[in-house]
């Protein structure tokens, strides 16, 4: 049986061109890039081109570039290490909390962590709502905006409805809000006349700022990332979503940003994140981006095969009776498709389709073995019993015509025999 991969947002194969970039850096050049002698200095020759072709990617400094285990970590390390930098600003007045803006369907990474944040009473936090087309208002952002708002967090593209929020639009809007805020501080320092309750001290170039950070890390292959254009303070990538290894991703953190560490030890990746560099994933990292940016360089239109395999999928199981498109069709990710199908339970869905040699999955790949309904889902105003009949297939640049037509003849029978057992028919 010939198998069909469909869950590339979950995870990516590696390219054999990255593994074959890595595989020096395992046995041959294997030294500590922290050492001083000849072999570590291999090693610290590689993370700096390494970090050099990444800058070229996200349009930014090298120096602005720290190396992590993941996206996971680089989310944590931003929203942590704002938070803690901040810290002092807040501590004479122990009413007020920094104030943190996010969304209501963001990666766990990122939503449970502000979560923990909240609760554990170092934070407030306001999580904005999608509207019912997966899509995030940036109307609605700056209405939540506060004096004590000090970070601002968006996922780029949605790990489960694939939606591309307006990143760019939000990034904007807040620089607008710093420039009043920061001429209103100067203005009230000049006057003596600063009677705002929270006095920041972090420093005048700081003094009051609000800082955007955005987990691009669906993003990467398929959107700009250029962090000017989109006008974002921090940016997290991981390596393994776009045909890189897993263990390896980034914090992108603009010149001037407070970040605290959040894993002491060493003084690595400017010290704001401590531990050996792995050189062998910093190396594949790169070169899956290097291979991202060229095919992009030669292709007017590098998204036009994955999006029309896309469309051709949404329309086939459309026609589906009882089936619905779960996000925007047209402000979305052109290798996702989320569609729901009523009284079809998705994780037997996805067992009958593993057995037909098909991955894909039922929310996000951090949640498919719960059995809770999608937040993402309910946070876009759906039914827990509509969440539940939902199942994402994500394409990738090996997927073919023959696969998605293999998938539009296995599932419709899957489904109706399922309905046929469900009680709710």
């Amino acid at each position: 049986m010939k198998k069909i991969y469909l869950d590339h947002s979950a995870t990516t194969s590696v390219d054999s061109t990255v593994l074959t970039a890595m595989l020096p850096y395992f046995s041959e050049t294997f030294g500590n890039a922290s050492s001083i002698h000849s072999f570590g200095q291999e090693a610290r020759a590689a993370v700096d081109e390494a970090r050099h072709k990444i800058a070229r990617f996200l349009n930014c400094k090298s120096t602005e570039i720290v190396f992590t285990s993941g996206g996971s970590e680089s989310d944590n390390l931003a929203i942590r290490g704002i938070i803690e930098s901040r810290s002092f600003d807040f501590a004479q007045d122990n009413k007020m909390l920094p104030h943190v803006v996010t969304s209501a369907f963001e990666h766990h990474a990122v939503l449970d962590t502000i979560k923990e944040l909240e609760l554990d009473g170092k934070i407030e936090a306001t999580f904005i709502k999608p509207n019912e087309e997966g899509l995030i208002e940036v109307a609605d952002i700056e209405s939540a905006i506060k004096e004590n708002t000090v970070l601002v967090s968006i996922i780029y593209v949605n790990n489960e409805i694939g939606t591309v929020q307006p990143i760019r639009a939000v990034g904007q809007m807040i620089e607008r809000v710093n420039k009043t805020r920061i001429m209103n501080y100067e203005s009230e320092i000049m006057n003596e006349t600063h009677n705002s309750k929270f006095k920041p001290h972090n420093s005048e170039k700081n003094a009051g700022r609000i800082f955007f950070h955005t987990d691009a890390v669906q993003a990467a292959e398929y959107f700009d990332m250029n962090v000017d254009y989109l006008h974002v303070d921090l940016l997290t990538m991981s390596a393994h979503k776009i045909y890189g290894p897993k263990g390896t991703g980034l914090l992108y953190v603009r010149a001037g940003v407070p970040v605290k560490h959040q894993i002491v030890g060493g003084g690595q990746e400017y010290k704001k994140r401590a531990g050996t560099e792995n050189i062998a994933g910093i190396v594949g990292m790169a070169k899956a981006v290097e291979i991202i940016q060229n095919a992009k360089l030669k292709s007017q239109n590098y998204n036009l095969k994955v999006k029309t395999l896309r469309d051709k999928l949404i329309d086939g199981l459309l026609k589906i009776s009882n089936s619905f498109l779960n996000g925007s069709r047209e402000q979305r990710s052109p290798a996702n498709v989320n569609i729901s199908f009523i009284n079809a339970e998705g994780e037997s869905i996805l067992l009958n389709l593993d057995m037909q040699g098909i991955a894909a999955s039922t929310g996000s790949a951090c949640t498919s073995g719960s059995l809770e309904p999608s937040h993402v889902l309910i946070s876009m105003g759906l039914k827990p019993e509509q969440c539940h009949g939902s199942i994402r297939f994500t394409l990738g640049r090996h997927t073919t015509d023959e696969e998605i037509d293999k998938v539009l003849e296995i599932l419709p029978p899957i489904i109706e025999k399922l309905r046929k057992m469900s009680p709710f028919s």
